[in-house]
Order: structure tokens, then sequence, then C-alpha cells
């Protein structure tokens, strides 16, 4: 780990801050927090069983109805698999983890767009286009960041 040094970095802080940062209230800097109403029974049964049926039926018939019914239309994944870490090179997917989170809340501070970090642990290009590929239906956008070219 750095030195606990604010001259170590641009931004002015010490590695203790930018770790309690991280850790405090809750680590990590992400949550997923529900758009409904989940008080009552028939909240939690329209927002899943039975009521849900209705739109996965809907949308089975349309599939461009997903946009309208889910999430899909406002939800990006910002996936990595931290080959290439912003200036630290190939430290592997899950130490990219703090800087996908970061990216996320970027698209929501500045876009009110909703994302997901996800890490693959692989460096075969094969297997990460077929993971990543195999998410389309989860998600309107997906965002590659951090990866070094084959």
């Amino acid at each position: 780990m750095a030195e606990d040094n604010a001259t170590q970095n641009k931004g002015g802080f010490t590695a203790r801050e930018a770790l309690f940062y991280h850790e405090t209230i809750r680590p990590g800097k992400l949550e997923i927090v529900a758009t409904k109403p989940m008080t009552s029974q028939r909240d939690l049964s329209l927002a899943y069983s039975p009521g849900v049926a209705v739109p996965v039926e809907a949308i089975a018939a349309d599939p461009a109805l997903a946009a309208r019914y889910t999430a899909k239309a406002n939800l990006v994944a910002v996936i990595s698999n931290g080959t290439a870490i912003l200036g630290l090179g190939n430290l592997g997917a899950l130490a990219s983890k703090p800087v996908m989170e970061g990216k996320a809340v970027l698209f929501k501070r500045f876009a009110d767009v909703d994302s997901i970090d996800i890490e693959l642990a692989t460096e075969d290009p094969e297997a990460f286009i077929n993971a990543v590929a195999l998410m389309e239906p989860t998600f309107g956008g997906i965002n590659l960041e951090d990866i070094k070219a084959p």
C-alpha cells in the first residue's frame, strides 16, 4: 500500500483517507434501491409473484417492451477484467472493483444512469467476449473499462 502521505497523490488526501472513504458506513460505493413501493403484501405481489407474470408475458410477446416495464433502458454494466487498471497495470479482476464502482457512481451522478460493476476473472479474450455477450439481455448499455488489448 502507498505511504500515508498527502504528497503521494494528486488529490491531496492520504492513503488512510482513501481507504476510510471506501470502507465507512457501508463498504463500497453502490446500493440497490427499489423504485416502487414495497410496503404491503399487495406491493410485493405486484413486484414479484403473481403480478410479475403480466409484464413477463408482454415482454415475451414484444421484447421492445422490456424498456417500458423493466430497468433495462437505464441500466449499464461497467465491466472489466482488471488487466489495465488506470496507471496500475494488470492487478486482476477483484482489484479493479473499486474503479468499476467509481465509474458506476459517475454514471449515476452525472447522467442519472443506473449501473452495476461486473468484474470477470478471465484474461482469455474469447471467454471475456462470450461472458459479456451473454449478459446483453440485462443491460441497455455496456461499458468496457481497463481491459488490456489482446
